[in-house]
Order: structure tokens, then sequence, then C-alpha cells
């Protein structure tokens, strides 16, 4: 499911807001892809009802259809089942559905039956921490055909180290805290049955060489987007996304090329082991263009 390398980075944005609606229109950062709007941990237990009317607010007033994609990231499963039958939800092109676990999969999962709204399950609870339960919540995923519904998967960095009374430090990136080894465990419990998962938020704003290495670890780890919690980070996780010329030359070099192993550019391709990379490197570079 490729389209989730559209995220970029997804600005995280509390419905409490006076900004929400430019930022929901494209005007107030033009250049941002994906927001999401949130109404659970970034707004106060007493500000709920201000934020759930500006939201009504917003949805009578955005445009239909920009190019930015919209999301809402709910509370609960009942602020699911009240935004859905708001007028002007449609304008939305999905949820965010924060501590997903198999206990609450069905009501989250229920309302959205028969609509056309693409979803990002948030995984930040203890059962991320033992392998075997997130395997059931694959193949829960898996056998409720779910799987075209979820645009992806989001990592929910903050609420996991808060499990372990940590924070995220500010010399390291968080594949050096013990949520690296989660992650991995996350990529390959998910990622082999079609999944794509988005690298956690990165909540310091005067480390940008640190951004920067963490951006390519999650890269490395095979991540299609980051959350960002401020629009100077935008840039640099957008630029970390992008497909480079490097690498559209070489996957289509081994696309093309008809031999079992040859070196390319100082590096081994095996077509055999490298095609879906490379069928997939060259996806991304055509959706950019497009």
């Amino acid at each position: 499911m490729l389209e989730a390398y559209r995220l970029g980075g997804s600005l995280y944005v509390p419905l409490t807001h006076k900004d929400c609606l430019p930022i929901a229109n494209a005007s107030r950062w033009p250049s941002l892809r994906s927001v999401i709007f949130c109404t659970e941990d970034a707004v106060a237990e007493q500000a709920l009802g201000v934020a759930l009317d500006n939201l009504r607010h917003c949805l009578e007033r955005m445009e239909k259809r920009t190019t930015l994609m919209r999301f809402v990231r709910v509370r609960n499963p009942e602020i699911l089942d009240w935004l859905l039958a708001l007028p002007g939800a449609g304008k939305l092109d999905g949820f965010v559905l924060p501590k997903l676990d198999l206990s609450n999969f069905d009501a989250y999962f229920g309302p959205l039956a028969g609509t056309g709204f693409r979803c990002m399950p948030t995984l930040e609870t203890l059962d991320v921490f033992d392998v075997a339960r997130m395997r059931d919540l694959r193949d829960q995923m898996l056998a409720a055909g779910q799987q075209e519904r979820i645009l992806a998967l989001r990592i929910g960095g903050n609420d996991l180290l808060a499990l372990l009374g940590l924070r995220r430090p500010r010399d390291r990136t968080i594949y050096r805290t013990p949520l690296g080894p989660t992650i991995a465990n996350l990529v390959t419990t998910f990622k082999p049955f079609g999944f794509q998962l988005t690298a956690p938020v990165f909540e310091h704003l005067d480390c940008p060489e640190l951004l920067s290495e963490e951006l390519a670890e999650d890269i490395a780890h095979g991540l299609c987007g980051k959350t960002a919690i401020h629009p100077k980070q935008l840039a640099s996780i957008n630029a970390a996304f992008q497909v480079t010329s490097t690498e559209v030359t070489t996957a289509r070099q081994i696309l093309l090329d008809d031999r079992a192993v040859f070196q390319y550019q100082g590096s081994m391709c095996e077509p055999a082991t490298h095609r879906h990379w490379a069928r997939q490197i060259v996806a991304r570079a055509n959706m950019d263009m497009g």
C-alpha cells in the first residue's frame, strides 16, 4: 500500500488550535501533505467540548477536495460514532484510531463498515511489547478484511516510552532506546503481510542533526512517514522520504537487466531478491512526479 508514502510528515494539530480551518484548507501551510487533527492526548478533558465544536464548524466550511490528506484522531470509539454522523465528515480522508488493540478492535472498525474512510490505527498499548499479541492483532486485521482500509499503522513512541517510565532523550535516536527492538519487531510482524508503518514523533525542535539521523534509521527500518509536531520539521521529513535519483536508476536497472546477478554503481544487484524493492521505488518515484 504505497499510497501511505504520500503522508510524508503528518502534522498533529489539536482541535483547539485557532487556525484549524486554514490548515485544513491547505492555505496555512501549502507544502503540508497530511494533517491529523487531534481530539485525544493533545486536548485536555476540560477542553474537549470546545475542540468538538471547533471540529463541527470546520467541517461545515472545509473545502471538499484538496491535495492535503486530512484525518481526525478520535479520542475513543464513541467520538468516532459521533463524528461519522456529522455533516461534512465526508470531506475527511479518514481517522487515526488511538490505542488500538484486540479489546477495542470491533468498537473501532464496526462503525467504519460500509464507508470509504481510511484509517490509521496507533500501536501504543502494553500489547505492543508482546510479539504474540501483535501477531494476534495482525491476524484479526486480516481475518476481518481490514487490510485495504488501513492506510498505515502508526507507532506511538511517546505513549510506549511512557509505559516504560521514560521520556525520549535529547542525545540519541529512538532506536537507541528500549523502543528500538520494539519497532524492529513491529516491522517484521506487519510489513511482510502488506501493512505500512509510520515513524514516531521526534519531539525536540532544536536538534535538527539528531532528527536527520533518526530519519535515516526510520527509512532503514522501512517506515513510510513520520509524525511532526511543528511545521519546521516538515521540510526535513518530506525530503528524507523522497526517493533519490540513484535509487530510481538502480531500481530501473534491476527491473531491466536479465542477468541473475550484476554490479551496478558499486553494489551487487540480484534481481531475484531486489525486484520487489525496485518495483516499489519506481512506483514511489512515479507517485512523487504525479
